[in-house]
């Protein structure tokens, strides 16, 4: 018999591992094969980096300068955007598939297509293969608005499952307060942070928004070297074809801040640990941001869900 969201206890597993960058089949590929280590291992929610599928462009510059663009970049950017997937798709077909062979919940960063824009996105999927839904980053961060479109809140996602509610914030949102208190109104119990950011500060980011939220985090980097990039594109970073470019430091964080497994920066890895559910409602004793802590008499977020197209068509 499942337990109820919020008790018992769950294996879950972050996938520290470098994406094959442009190349979204093989990305899909290596996704599938690590999902299956991951469910070996015994993890029931297996969680993916920021822009696993196609990879994010660590190094490179797409030949900006305030003012100008080169015709290079524009192809690197053709390149990239060629390569990023169609949400749903026969890409995110064959990652659901994956999901249901090993009955795991999968959340994974996709750089997403739609018209001539490329999302960062995060996709949830269920144990029966099922496209639960997205979360497409709110805010890129520095160059990434060059290369990335900008979401809305209408991805601000939470997914039920048999282990509590999960939920995603991508990389530097995970830096937007009013974006985390959204996240806990909705009562997200596993917090999922697929990132970029491989700095040392990161770690302590990561235990804050587990005290904050009472809530279990999980954080997955990328482990990337300058050689992983096709030779199509210009790598600023980096001095040689085994520089590393990104070093992971993926973790999982208790919901008082005990960290629970990592930081690991020597390679690509899947590190997992086992959540007692409990330990949310033991949290919440003493904090509950959205909660008893929130003093609404105060303070009050306003958050607009609606989608926001550029047309929309009446008849």
């Amino acid at each position: 018999m499942k337990p109820e969201a919020g008790e018992g206890r769950v294996r879950v597993a972050v996938v520290q591992a470098g994406s094959v960058p442009f190349d979204s089949g093989a990305c899909v590929d290596k996704a599938i094969r690590l999902t299956a280590d991951a469910a070996a291992a015994g993890a029931k929610l297996v969680l993916f980096p920021e822009a696993f599928i196609v990879g994010y462009p660590k190094g490179l510059n797409y030949g900006l300068l305030v003012g100008a663009r080169d015709p290079v970049g524009r192809e690197e950017f053709r390149l990239y955007l060629d390569a990023a997937i169609e949400v749903p798709g026969p890409h995110t077909q064959r990652l659901g598939e994956a999901a249901a062979a090993h009955r795991v919940y999968l959340v994974i960063g996709v750089i997403e297509r739609e018209l001539g824009t490329c999302y960062c996105s995060v996709l949830f999927f269920g144990p029966d293969g099922t496209l639960l839904g997205k979360h497409r980053k709110l805010m890129p961060t520095a160059m990434e608005r060059m290369i990335w479109g900008f979401g809305d809140g209408s991805t601000l996602t939470v997914v039920d499952s048999p282990y509590g509610r999960i939920g995603s914030v991508i990389c530097w949102e995970n830096y937007m307060p009013m974006l985390r208190m959204a996240m806990y109104a909705k009562n997200v119990q596993i917090y999922c942070a697929p990132t970029a950011d491989d700095r040392d500060t990161w770690l302590a980011s990561m235990q804050h928004i587990a005290l904050e939220g009472r809530c279990f985090v999980l954080t997955a980097c990328q482990f990337l070297r300058r050689i992983d990039f096709p030779a199509s594109v210009r790598v600023s970073l980096g001095d040689s074809p085994d520089a590393v470019l990104m070093r992971g430091g993926s973790a999982i964080v208790s919901p008082l801040g005990k960290v629970l497994a990592g930081p690991h920066f020597e390679g690509e890895t899947i590190l997992t640990a086992e959540l007692d559910l409990a330990d949310i409602g033991r949290g919440k004793f003493d904090f509950d941001a959205a909660g008893h802590y929130s003093r609404p008499d105060v303070f009050q977020l306003i958050v607009n869900e609606k989608p926001m197209p550029a047309v929309v068509t009446k008849a």
